[in-house]
């Protein structure tokens, strides 16, 4: 039928064109006129609009229930994680408000001596005792979604399980073909490696596997963590290693905790001539206490004038000493 059209346009369409250069010939009772006319409008009445495609409807995405599930679940933590640091900075606010100090400029070291002054515990266990850190800390690090609703990774080595393990060795790997190839223009250029600038890395060690498997949010094999060991090392022996320095030292931790030094009080003399040092002094609420050591001592503990049978609970005496 389409076929049937098309051609019946064709035979209008020249048709019309022998017909039209008769309507300017003087013909009696205007015939051709008419004519012509009568075939303009069966051409137009005959005309075929073209068919408008078709445009495809939109295909419902099928989203499995794992996945679905998945999701969910990952946007649950994420809201949960949030809900929780919106609760972490109320509470540092009325923390810093407790203690007359300025919530802006309230630090973590501010915010655990406040706990342990406003919540004195005598457990030997420091993580049983309480405390306020930030969320991260608290709870276990989860990995967000990695794909999309549509099941496509977001990560191009999603398909290896352990794709930001993998993604730390290709880093490696590409650091060290970089540095290459900017040890092979300096030869070129006859310039030498300055030894002052050589990497130095006494004082740390690298992070154990499972700080490794924390910072990477994934579970690694005693075998992946020597691959990753061996490849970080090949890496910091090259001349030219300090040009990653930052990269690497993501990897490693100080070996010992900073020591602070404090000075020495220096000794005072009573009316008595004998030496004493007042170690520690506190207030709180109406009760203020305060240590002192007298030199030379005799090694008697007293506490207003009486021993440690001046405490009555055992906690208190256990504290103490």
């Amino acid at each position: 039928m389409y076929k049937k059209v098309i051609w019946l346009s064709m035979m209008f369409r020249r048709i019309s064109g022998l017909i039209e250069p008769l309507k300017y010939l003087n013909v009696q009772n205007n015939q051709w006129t008419q004519l012509a006319a009568t075939f303009e409008a069966r051409k137009l009445s005959t005309t075929q609009e073209p068919a408008q495609e078709q445009q495809p409807a939109e295909t419902k995405k099928n989203i499995s229930k794992a996945m679905k599930a998945y999701l969910e679940r990952a946007q649950e933590h994420q809201s949960f994680m949030k809900q929780q640091k919106e609760e972490y900075q109320i509470g540092k606010r009325h923390l810093a408000n407790m203690m007359g100090e300025n919530p802006e400029t309230f630090t973590q070291e501010d915010i655990d001596n406040a706990i342990e002054y406003l919540f004195p515990s005598g457990l030997y266990e420091k993580k049983a005792r309480p405390f306020m850190k930030p969320p991260e800390e608290v709870f276990p690090q989860r990995k967000a979604a990695e794909f999309d609703e549509t099941g496509r990774p977001h990560h191009f080595l999603f398909y290896t399980g352990k794709s930001y393990y993998y993604q730390v060795l290709h880093d490696i790997v590409q650091h060290i073909n970089d540095l290459y190839k900017f040890e092979e223009a300096m030869i070129r250029k006859g310039i030498k490696p300055d030894p002052n600038l050589a990497l130095e890395l006494s004082g740390y060690q690298w992070l154990t596997k499972p700080e490794l498997e924390l910072k990477l949010v994934e579970t690694i094999g005693d075998k992946d963590y020597d691959i990753f060991i061996s490849a970080i090392e090949r890496l910091c022996v090259l001349p030219y290693s300090y040009r990653v320095k930052d990269f690497i030292m993501e990897y490693r931790k100080p070996l010992m905790s900073q020591i602070q030094n404090f000075e020495t009080p220096k000794p005072q003399y009573d009316s008595e001539g004998r030496a004493y040092i007042t170690t520690y002094e506190c207030k709180r609420k109406r009760a203020i206490g305060d240590v002192t050591i007298r030199a030379p001592g005799t090694g008697k503990v007293t506490i207003n004038d009486k021993d440690i049978t001046y405490f009555q609970d055992v906690q208190s005496r256990e504290q103490f000493l």
